[in-house]
């Protein structure tokens, strides 16, 4: 496995990628696809600390071993530059959570190669320091909030959500920052930059390093819905045949229960869920009502 650098693509907004979402080309066909060709992921860099096994690392790792191919990973800033990298041929995958991946399907220029179901586990709450006079979800009336990132599923969408079903409204009755990510979050909330850091409870069941608040210094305020999916490997259109049933097969292997330490945080949301292999569009219809919420229509990401 290595790292290589990526194309500079740019800090993307929802907006930008449904207008880009028009004028794509395909750059890379099953002709000139070799059998030893490396396999290319885009990802945000998860895990820092040294002691630990880095995730992303061990994923590589593992797809190398279930496909006998080179893996090259590309770490880029956000989300949305993941689904970016995928839709311009840049990379060969990426894994997202339901949002993003409900965003990249719905251009028509990303396929999803497998999906994991999601369940009726709550997936975001609002983090608050013990000491805040913060209770519950309507406390945050007049609060400034962290957000990890205009496409994250479990750091925005699922949160806005739930505090619009409570009745505040982003920009109304609260003020939103966007952090860059849920680590951002947690910086600015230790900071005292903000009231709450909204996040994925999966996150604060984990603890260190991913969530860096110990028993006793935080609380969870209000839990979200749950989400229709889980999460999704999305996969560039271009990509040739023997590659795409390749990691059709191999993934799920990577997924596994055996595989759960070492893959961490990547794992954790993933691993025992429901597995489905070329999911149809369809399967993110349930995303709609939630994204618009947030301002955003899936239909117009065409």
């Amino acid at each position: 496995m290595r790292r290589v650098a990526t194309p500079a693509l740019g800090l993307l907004s929802i907006a930008a990628l449904a207008l880009t979402g028009c004028s794509a080309t395909a750059s890379a066909s099953g002709s000139d696809a070799t059998a030893d060709a490396p396999i290319t992921i885009a990802t945000l860099p998860l895990g820092d600390d040294p002691t630990a096994e880095n995730p992303i690392e061990a994923f590589a790792a593992l797809i190398e071993e279930e496909t006998g191919r080179t893996v090259e990973v590309t770490d880029v800033p956000d989300y949305l530059s993941v689904v970016e990298a995928i839709r311009a041929d840049h990379v060969d995958i990426g894994i997202m959570s339901g949002f993003p991946s409900a965003l990249a399907v719905n251009t028509g220029e990303v396929d999803a190669l497998l999906a994991w179901k999601g369940d009726d586990t709550p997936v975001s709450t609002c983090v608050v320091l013990d000491g805040s006079p913060i209770q519950e979800v309507d406390d945050l009336a007049g609060k400034t909030i962290a957000f990890a990132d205009q496409a994250s599923s479990s750091g925005y969408f699922m949160p806005v959500y739930m505090l619009h079903e409570a009745g505040l409204e982003q920009g109304e009755d609260y003020e939103a920052i966007f952090a860059g990510g849920h680590e951002g979050s947690f910086a600015a909330l230790e900071q005292g930059q903000v009231d709450a850091a909204c996040t994925a409870i999966m996150l604060t069941q984990m603890g260190a390093p991913y969530f860096p608040f110990a028993d006793g210094e935080w609380r969870g305020v209000g839990e979200s819905p749950s989400m229709p999916v889980a999460g999704t490997v999305l996969v560039r259109q271009s990509i040739d045949d023997d590659t795409r049933t390749l990691l059709e097969e191999a993934l799920p292997k990577v997924f596994s229960e055996p595989n759960a330490e070492a893959l961490g945080a990547l794992g954790e949301g993933f691993i025992g869920r429901e597995t489905i292999i070329a999911p149809e569009p369809g399967l993110f219809e349930g995303f709609v009502d939630i994204a618009a919420v947030a301002g955003v229509k899936l239909e117009d990401l065409r």
